[in-house]
C-alpha cells in the first residue's frame, strides 16, 4: 500500500510538471511556428502544428518595416530608465533605512510610494501629459525617461529598501571609526553587500521599462521615436491582423529580454532568496 501510494504521488507529480511546462511553452512554441508561416497557412481554419513551407518572409517584411530605429529608441529608454530608477531609489532607500525624519516622513514616504505604484497608470497620464506638453517633453524619448519613472522607481525603491533594511550596522560603524566618508561608506561598503538586490531589483526594473505600453503611446507620435511595445500593436487592424508578422516581430522583442534574464540567473537566484530571508 505504501508504495503503491509512492508510486501514485511520483506519478501525479511528473503529470503536473508536464501539464505546467506545456503551458509555459505552448505559446512560445505557437508564435515560433505561426511566425515561420506563409500568410494563407497562418489564416488557414485548421491549424498546423507545423509549417509546411517555412519562410522568413515575415521577419523580412519586420526588418524593412526599420525595426531597428524602434529597437533602439527601446533599449535607450529602458535602460536609461533602469538605470536613473536604480541609482535614486538607492539613495532614497538608504536615507529611509539609516536616517530618521521628523513627523515619520519614513513610513509616511513608503506608504506614498505604495500608493503610486498601486494607481493605475490612466489616472497620472493627463496631468503628466499636461506638464510634460509646457516643458516640451512631449515626443521625446527624454520625456519617456522621466515618466517610465513611475513605474520603475516606487517599485525600485520599495525592494531595495528590503535588503538595506536586513544589512547589519555594524560594517558601516566599522568603517566610520576607521575614518571612512559617509560617500565612501555608501560606494565601498553598502553598495557591494545588497549588488546580488540590487541586480535582480534591475533586472525587474528593465522589464517593466522594456514592456511599457501606456506612456509610449501617448506621449510619442513621430514614428521614428516609437518604442517595439507600440509599434507591436500596430500589427493589430480594425479589420485585419497579421499574425505572422505579429509573432515575428513579438520573438524578436522577447529575445533580448530572456536573454539578459538568462545571463544573470545567479544574481536573480539569489536575489529572490535574499528577499525571502
Amino acid at each position: 500500500m505504501y508504495r503503491f501510494r509512492f508510486y501514485l504521488q511520483r506519478v501525479l507529480f511528473w503529470i503536473a510538471l508536464v501539464a505546467f511546462l506545456v503551458i509555459i511553452v505552448a505559446p512560445i512554441y505557437w508564435m515560433v511556428i505561426t511566425s515561420l508561416k506563409n500568410p494563407r497557412e497562418v489564416i488557414s481554419p485548421i491549424p498546423t502544428l507545423f509549417p509546411h513551407a517555412p519562410t522568413l518572409q515575415n521577419y523580412g517584411n519586420v526588418f524593412s518595416a526599420g525595426i531597428w530605429r524602434n529597437f533602439y529608441n527601446t533599449v535607450v529608454v529602458a535602460v536609461s530608465s533602469t538605470a536613473t530608477a536604480i541609482v535614486l531609489a538607492f539613495l532614497a532607500s538608504y536615507a529611509l533605512v539609516r536616517f530618521r525624519f521628523p513627523l515619520k516622513i519614513n513610513r509616511l514616504f513608503l506608504i506614498w510610494v505604495l500608493v503610486v505604484r498601486i494607481l493605475p497608470p490612466i489616472v497620472l497620464a493627463v496631468p503628466l501629459f499636461t506638464v510634460f506638453n509646457q516643458v516640451r517633453l512631449i515626443n521625446t524619448l527624454a520625456g519617456l525617461i522621466i515618466a517610465f519613472q513611475i513605474y520603475t522607481l516606487p517599485y525600485s525603491i520599495w525592494i531595495i529598501y528590503g535588503f538595506l533594511k536586513s544589512l547589519p550596522l555594524e560594517f558601516e560603524e566599522a568603517a566610520m571609526i576607521d575614518g571612512a566618508s559617509p560617500g565612501r561608506i555608501l560606494i565601498c561598503i553598502v553598495a557591494p553587500l545588497v549588488r546580488t538586490g540590487v541586480i535582480a531589483t534591475s533586472i525587474f526594473s528593465l522589464i517593466l521599462a522594456w514592456n511599457e505600453f501606456l506612456f509610449a503611446l501617448l506621449f510619442v507620435r513621430t514614428p521614428r521615436l516609437l518604442t517595439l511595445p507600440v509599434v507591436i500593436s500596430r500589427y493589430i487592424g480594425e479589420y485585419s491582423t497579421q499574425w505572422g508578422e505579429l509573432m515575428a516581430i513579438g520573438l524578436m522583442a522577447s529575445l533580448p529580454i530572456l536573454i539578459f534574464s538568462n545571463l544573470v540567473y545567479r544574481q536573480l537566484t539569489q536575489g529572490f532568496s535574499m528577499s525571502l530571508k
